[in-house]
């Protein structure tokens, strides 16, 4: 870079601490609310980016949703996925504030570990959580599922999926993100008949016994599609009368099913899902995962954008008073399949051949 552009990078990135130096919305332990930062006069189109926790096709319908919301709100965002994890998630966003953009929606991938990043990024930019939040920084809001309740109504699927009860496994990417955990928490409270506690976190390597189920262990993959599989087969092998593979990751049923079919155990081993990938929905079309619950990353996409823009231009109205802004889960089942796919894929085809 020349030492005229290198100056001209130093003074838009002035340009925009100064523009944003207010930070973001006090919450959790802080101590004197500080007001989202209301931008000068900004140029058309208003710049954001949408960052995901990772690579995955779980993404891929928020992709669609902001496309669909670039066009609503007349802005411009772009989505950006970290390949390797936090570290390249966090070398992301530092790259994305050079760059003085203009909001940021962010899944965190280890919360408790990125709050300093997170906080300065909000003395920077306009912050916002989606998917996964990280309530004890300076964020002004998240958009997303409340995840326990979410984790429970996957409970709820195993036990329709096997009514006099069995042993359970649960399989996820990762237990650093705080939605995996709660969404974890919610299924081994289901299938315990626990009072709701989001608070609560069950140990690593015990199992949970209730009066019917049984949580055998939690298996983690750390978004490895191929370990993923392997631990599903481990776990066939090792338990012979496993009841229910729980997949809390959009890739995990999949990967559980594929394990199940090579094992010539499709039926007898239920599979409860999460998320809406082709492969999750396919499985429960064809009737060998008995169901699965839905986020709505979407809604995830679209509305992030729509509240970004609204804050870039001043509204900070968008802002509910408990800074939370509730995506609902749904539990899709063979009988209901159908009718969620078809408007998924409908919504999908708009957003790219108007993209």
């Amino acid at each position: 870079m020349s030492r005229l552009c290198t100056l001209v990078a130093i003074w838009s990135s002035a340009l925009i601490c100064a523009m944003f130096g207010g930070g973001c919305r006090e919450s959790g332990q802080s101590t004197s609310p500080v007001e989202a930062p209301t931008p000068a006069s900004k140029p058309s189109p208003i710049r954001l980016a949408y960052v995901t926790n990772g690579i995955a096709s779980f993404w891929n319908p928020a992709a669609a949703g902001v496309k669909t919301a670039e066009r609503e709100f007349g802005v411009r965002c772009e989505v950006v996925m970290p390949p390797g994890g936090v570290a390249d998630q966090k070398r992301m966003i530092e790259d994305l504030l050079a760059r003085g953009i203009d909001g940021l929606a962010i899944s965190p991938i280890d919360a408790a570990n990125q709050t300093q990043l997170i906080n300065d990024a909000c003395e920077q930019t306009l912050v916002i959580t989606q998917d996964c939040d990280a309530p004890d920084t300076n964020r002004l809001c998240y958009v997303g599922t409340d995840n326990y309740t979410a984790g429970r109504l996957a409970g709820q699927l195993v036990k329709e999926a096997l009514p006099d009860g069995g042993s359970v496994i649960i399989f996820v990417g990762r237990l650093e993100q705080v939605n995996a955990q709660v969404r974890r928490q919610g299924v081994i409270d289901e299938l315990t008949d626990r009072a709701p506690d989001a608070s609560r976190r069950d140990k690593l390597g015990e199992p949970v016994r209730g009066e019917k189920y049984v949580v055998l262990d939690t298996r983690t993959d750390q978004f490895d599609f191929g370990r993923a599989k392997a631990l599903a087969e481990d776990a066939i092998a090792k338990y012979p009368d496993l009841g229910c593979m729980v997949g809390l990751f959009a890739y995990n049923a999949p990967q559980c099913l594929a394990a199940v079919e090579e094992a010539g155990k499709v039926g007898k081993i239920k599979i409860v899902g999460f998320d809406e990938e082709d492969a999750n929905l396919q499985g429960v079309a064809d009737g060998k995962i008995y169901g699965t619950v839905v986020q709505n990353p979407y809604e995830y996409g679209r509305k992030s954008v729509e509240i970004l823009a609204a804050l870039a231009r001043g509204d900070k109205s968008v802002i509910p008073p408990g800074k939370y802004i509730d995506v609902p889960a749904r539990q899709i089942r063979r009988d209901n399949v159908h009718e969620f796919w078809k408007d998924l894929k409908a919504k999908m085809q708009a957003a790219n051949e108007t993209g």
